[in-house]
């Protein structure tokens, strides 16, 4: 796949990963629509793209990815706006951590069912409401196309994150099982499992908890953006590319 011929949408798309990812887009010539629940975030994205002389390259919309009606409502916009749609980089996210059961004072705490559904509904269900209305909006105009979506190291397990190792364990599933369904109708299917990536959700970890992190990466040091990004432009160019997720982590294991 060219990547001036590509007419994406991008989820989480206000910043980190999904903000570079549709800058990095568009700086290539493609067509962007990018989603988001922060207004403000997509906003300054929409003002940098035309800063970079990009203007009418990048859309923007609210979109609640947890919400089967707004997803639907997205792509449908998203598609008219981009005159097509042939790839879905399905990047939306959040974290709740908190550990399973653990004990504060003699008291035995429980990780709220509240905080397991929230990431749940927004990392597995909502990348699954996504994937499914992108594929259905290419099958129905023949187009061939892309969807990537991205998981993490921690869908191995990892300390305080069974809610958010479960949705990425299962999105990893779901890629594989979406790569074999959709192969028939062109569409190809991939993964990127980031490790510890040099983002603004790294603001609110603790300087130790960030000195520990790096100590278990091989290599040393933090991944960029451009470094997930360069795996997401190989999987979208590489027409046999498709049922695998890549790991991108300095080498780095949680298991």
């Amino acid at each position: 796949m060219i990547v001036t011929e590509v007419r994406a949408i991008v989820t989480g798309a206000a910043q980190g990963l999904g903000r570079h990812f549709a800058l990095s887009l568009v700086q290539e010539g493609a067509r962007v629509a990018a989603g988001d629940l922060n207004g403000a975030g997509l906003r300054t994205l929409k003002a940098e793209a035309e800063r970079e002389g990009h203007s009418g390259q990048l859309s923007v919309a609210i979109v609640d990815v947890a919400s089967e009606a707004s997803v639907a409502a997205f792509v449908e916009q998203a598609a008219s706006e981009l005159e097509g749609l042939n790839v879905l980089i399905n990047n939306a996210g959040i974290l709740r951590d908190g550990l399973l059961v653990s004990r504060d004072d003699g008291a035995v705490r429980k990780l709220p069912l509240l905080q397991w559904s929230q990431v749940v509904d927004v990392d597995l269900t909502g990348q699954f409401l996504m994937a499914r209305e992108a594929a259905a909006r290419m099958v129905a105009s023949g187009s061939r196309g892309v969807i990537v979506n991205i998981s993490s190291l921690a869908r191995r397990g990892n300390l305080g994150q069974s809610n958010y190792a479960a949705a990425k364990a299962g999105l990893d599933a779901c890629t594989r099982t979406w790569a074999l369904e959709l192969a028939g109708h062109g569409i190809r299917v991939g993964g990127v499992a980031p490790g510890v990536i040099d983002t603004p959700i790294l603001a609110g970890i603790s300087t130790s908890a960030l000195e520990s992190l790096i100590q278990s990466i091989p290599l040393g040091r933090l991944g960029t953006p451009e470094e997930v990004w360069q795996t997401v432009r190989y999987i979208l160019r590489c027409e046999f590319f498709t049922g695998r997720t890549v790991e991108v982590d300095g080498g780095a294991s949680f298991g």
